[in-house]
């Protein structure tokens, strides 16, 4: 009978070598990202499964968005973990003088596993966020207009603002709105020849740029007030007094929805920040791992806990 032993030790070929196995560290970190995509995708599934438009049916949207963030936070963890083990065991441990060495740069690995994946996934982010912000302004005015995607919800805090601002009192209004007469009197030929649609279309855009800038600046202008109650004088049938005060209501829902957005914003990134860290960590423990089992020959197993195993042949 004849005892296998860990693993050999690799000398370094050349003065000056780097001990960091590039292979290794991506091999783990697309591990890691496909395993988080596959996670993400499953935890979906089931969060739509779990909804529905019924009443009394389903589950709340409190508890979605709980369950959502935690399960956020476990598949990133898991996903790098996989990733540092990967890379810890795939590893070539050279001339390395002490444990504890060993152990440093197994860590590093795991630990570059993590930070290749972060990069990655940084860069699918900003190239998506890229297709969808045309320009600074637009970005900006979103976020200080509370119009920014929040964390719980894919709909537009402004859209329902002015839906409440500009709602009609009467069919006909509905049905028969146009631009204001003063604005009309002052446009272009070609502006009023356009069709009513598109002249409201741009109206409410025009009304939202205007409340979003309102929100950001911490006050509405007695011109742009008197301008917004005009044109939902117009489109609603109400008078003067009433759209004022119609105007002033949106303007404090759009401030109490510009400050649920932030709130929703700083919750996410110190949700974010925590994952990560945690993700850091649970890499480089990982990777650890994975270089104890490689060094003590431990098949793998998916036993975390098992540190050695020895192999015997005849």
């Amino acid at each position: 009978m004849t005892h296998v032993g860990p693993a050999p030790v690799t000398s370094a070929t050349a003065a000056g070598a780097s001990y960091v196995e590039w292979g290794a560290v991506l091999a783990g970190a697309f591990l890691a990202a496909a395993i988080s995509f596959v996670l993400l995708t499953f935890g979906a599934a089931i969060g739509l499964s779990a909804t529905s438009p019924w009443p009394n049916s389903g589950a709340s949207a409190k508890l979605i968005a709980t369950l959502a963030v935690l399960w956020a936070m476990m598949q990133q963890i898991g996903a790098f973990m996989v990733g540092g083990y990967v890379a810890g065991r795939m590893r070539s441990r050279w001339h390395e003088t002490t444990q504890h060495e060993v152990e440093f740069r197994d860590g590093l690995h795991g630990g570059l596993v993590w930070a290749v994946g972060i990069v990655i996934g940084a860069a699918l982010v900003m190239a998506t966020a890229g297709a969808a912000a045309k320009t600074g302004i637009d970005v900006a005015g979103r976020a200080a207009g509370a119009a920014s995607v929040t964390a719980l919800s894919t709909s537009d805090p402004m859209d329902a603002v002015l839906d409440n601002m500009l709602r009609p009192t009467t069919v006909a209004q509905a049905t028969g709105g146009s631009t204001p007469p003063a604005a009309a009197a002052t446009a272009p030929a070609q502006s009023r020849a356009r069709s009513p649609g598109a002249a409201a279309d741009e109206t409410r855009s025009e009304m939202g740029r205007i409340l979003a800038s309102a929100v950001a600046s911490g006050a509405l202008s007695d011109q742009n007030r008197s301008y917004l109650a005009q044109v939902v004088a117009q489109r609603s049938g109400l008078s003067q007094q009433e759209a004022e005060r119609k105007v002033n209501e949106a303007f404090t829902a759009a401030r109490e929805a510009a400050d649920k957005a932030r709130k929703a914003a700083i919750l996410t990134g110190f949700v974010t920040a925590a994952s990560l860290i945690v993700s850091f960590g649970a890499a480089w423990w990982a990777a650890l791992r994975g270089g104890q089992h490689r060094d003590n020959a431990v098949p793998a197993r998916f036993a975390f806990g098992r540190n050695r195993r020895p192999n015997l042949a005849s």
